[in-house]
Order: C-alpha cells, then sequence, then structure tokens
C-alpha cells in the first residue's frame, strides 16, 4: 500500500529537556500508506520522536515537513496540520462528562463544520465498525480500558486524519484487552492508513510494520523491514533488546 509520496519528512530532529538531549538529530521519512513502528527501551526517545511529529512535544532543533509544509515553522498555523494527524494515546483521554457519541462529533461539527446529523451519521458507522455502535449513548466510565481505547481510535478517525499517531496504546490495558485494539488498528493499516506506532507489541510490529524503527539513546540506531529487523538485526543494542523480548 505504500507509495512514494513523503507524508512527514522529519530533518535533524533534536530535543532537549533542560540539560538532557531526548533526541539526537534524528532523520526520518514516513510514505503515504507506511506503517512505521517504533519500538525501543523505556527512556529511549521513541515517545518524544512521536509526539514531536504533531508538535505536542516542541523540537529544540531540526525542522518536520507534514505534507510539504515545515510545521516547525512559527509562521505555520499548527492546529489547521493538527486536524489532519489523529493521535492516540495511552490513556484513553475522552471527556468523562459526555457521551460516546458527543466525544466523537464535538470535532468533527466543530473543526470541520460538520452538521450534527453528517457527524453522528459518520460517528455511528465507525461505531459499528469497531463493534461499538450500542455503546453510542453510554459514558466513558461504563466501558472497559479496551472498549476506550477503541473509541479513541475511531474519534480520532471522524476526524477523517491523513496520518494516525499511537503512543503506546495498549500499554494501560489489561492482557486480554489489548488483542481487540490490535485487531482495530491491523483493520487499518489493511486500508492503507499511514501510521506511526510507539509500541511494546512486537507481534503487531512483525505483522504489519512496513517498517520497524529502533530507537535508542535518542538517535534511530536500526530501521529495516519487519522480516530483517528481527530475523538479522545488526545493531548491538538491538539484539540484545530483542532477545529480553522476544
Amino acid at each position: 500500500m505504500t507509495t512514494n509520496e513523503v507524508l512527514i519528512k522529519v530533518e535533524n530532529l533534536q530535543k532537549t529537556f533542560g540539560d538532557n538531549q531526548v533526541l539526537k538529530d534524528v532523520n526520518a521519512e514516513i510514505h503515504k500508506g507506511d506503517v512505521m513502528v517504533v519500538i525501543g527501551a523505556s527512556g529511549s526517545g521513541k515517545s518524544t520522536f512521536l509526539r514531536c511529529l504533531n508538535l505536542l512535544e516542541e523540537p529544540t532543533g531540526g525542522r518536520i515537513l507534514f505534507e510539504g509544509t515545515d510545521i516547525t515553522d512559527s509562521k505555520v498555523n499548527i492546529n489547521l496540520h493538527r486536524q489532519k494527524m489523529g493521535m492516540v494515546f495511552q490513556q484513553f483521554n475522552l471527556f468523562p462528562h459526555m457521551t460516546i457519541l458527543k466525544n466523537m462529533i464535538i470535532g468533527p461539527m466543530k473543526l470541520l463544520k460538520m452538521s450534527k446529523e453528517e457527524a453522528t451519521k459518520e460517528a455511528m458507522a465507525l461505531l459499528e465498525r469497531v463493534g461499538l455502535a450500542d455503546r453510542a449513548n453510554d459514558y466513558p466510565s461504563q466501558l472497559s480500558g479496551g472498549q476506550k481505547q477503541r473509541v479513541a481510535i475511531v474519534r480520532a478517525l471522524c476526524m477523517k486524519p491523513d496520518v494516525m499517531l499511537f503512543d503506546e496504546p495498549t500499554s494501560a490495558l489489561d492482557p486480554e484487552m489489548v488483542g481487540e485494539v490490535l485487531e482495530v488498528m491491523k483493520a487499518l493499516a489493511k486500508e492503507g492508513m499511514t501510521m506511526v506506532v510507539v509500541t511494546h507489541e512486537m507481534g503487531f510490529a512483525r505483522e504489519v510494520a512496513t517498517d520497524v524503527v529502533f530507537v535508542d539513546d535518542g538517535v534511530i540506531a536500526e530501521q529495516a523491514p519487519p522480516e530483517e529487523f528481527f530475523t538479522n538485526p545488526k545493531n548491538a543494542r538491538l539484539k540484545d533488546f530483542l532477545s529480553k523480548v522476544l
């Protein structure tokens, strides 16, 4: 599904927090249709890398081009570009005082200027897809963790994004709920959605990724298609990491 069209280009990305340099001259290209899975030890910089892609973390140096626009340029309206980047967090970030349906239609109505009818129709179709149409009028507190995360994914899809960013979307879930969330993500990948996924789920990386990226100490230490990445790792730190997690 991957094309040659570069959706996100990262050039010499740097990020420091005080004296701590978390990202050091990171370069990456994400093409339309790619599923880039980012792995690495805790504290390696992988979530910071992901959060820089939509400027939730502001880079200290370097540039990020999204659909050809340098979004690190202070003159750019980042909110317009963020609308095209769906983001799914570890914690589901649903509005607790709103029903599931209201959670889903508020963005499209406010930002995409959709009518309530149109937004509701699309939201219900997406809830149907993830098997939660019957929970539209429930509140987040009435759902399991896996259900909340499925809602968080389809809520992001309601904005018709060009790319989906996932920051460890299954790490806060009970083990038996992980599968139901990964199934939704696998279906998205099959449909050609461009995705960047920070995760510890190696099976998902193996099965769905077009490219697996190993971040170590703030740099991309290795990047390869999954077959090569898992069977023939070249970087010593990656070999050590895989020996512990596989």
